[in-house]
């Protein structure tokens, strides 16, 4: 796993041991960061089951203004330090489920929505991101599921952009009007 493009090209992230926590491989984050790579600079990204935090790392390094990673998960959090520093980057890092972060309602440019594949996480999450509008005017929200897995319609003024398949992985992306 490593940080594909910007000031932190080319470094190698840690990644946790064994299943929990599952990173997007780099075909898939290479794929996903042609699709929004100029909607990055300048942006506050957040990174919701960060995991390795890569995604909100390679935002960084591409030039976002902030990122925030939340996970529920200690480890997690460590290894999100540890490939912060790694790059020379600071950010915010945070002890949260997912759904008690939501309801903080603080706004984002582009967030990062990858919860275990087998969770009811997908739902809980879209029903958050409508009951707390936590996307800025033309943010894009990113969910990565299993190819076959349906995500919900979000509501006015959320609606949806495209779905990418790749694979045994889904990318389906939303914005805000």
């Amino acid at each position: 796993m490593r940080v594909i493009s910007g000031t932190a090209r080319g470094r190698k992230l840690l990644s946790p041991d064994g299943n929990d926590i599952r990173p997007t491989t780099d075909n898939v984050k290479e794929s996903l960061f042609n699709i929004i790579q100029f909607d990055i600079a300048g942006r506050k990204v957040l990174d919701l089951f960060a995991g390795s935090g890569q995604l909100g790392i390679e935002c960084l390094s591409r030039g976002a203004a902030s990122a925030v990673f939340v996970d529920e998960s200690r480890d997690a959090l460590r290894i999100i330090r540890e490939n912060l520093k790694k790059c020379g980057f600071t950010a915010e890092v945070i002890l949260s489920d997912a759904a008690a972060f939501l309801q903080r309602g603080e706004k984002f440019d582009i967030v990062f929505v990858d919860p275990p594949y087998d969770s009811d996480y997908y739902e809980i999450v879209m029903k958050y991101i409508n009951l707390f509008d936590i996307l800025n005017k033309g943010g894009i929200i990113v969910f990565e599921s299993r190819a076959e897995r349906e995500i919900g319609q979000p509501e006015p003024p959320y609606y949806p952009l495209r779905s990418y398949v790749y694979g045994s992985v889904k990318l389906s992306l939303f914005s805000r009007s």
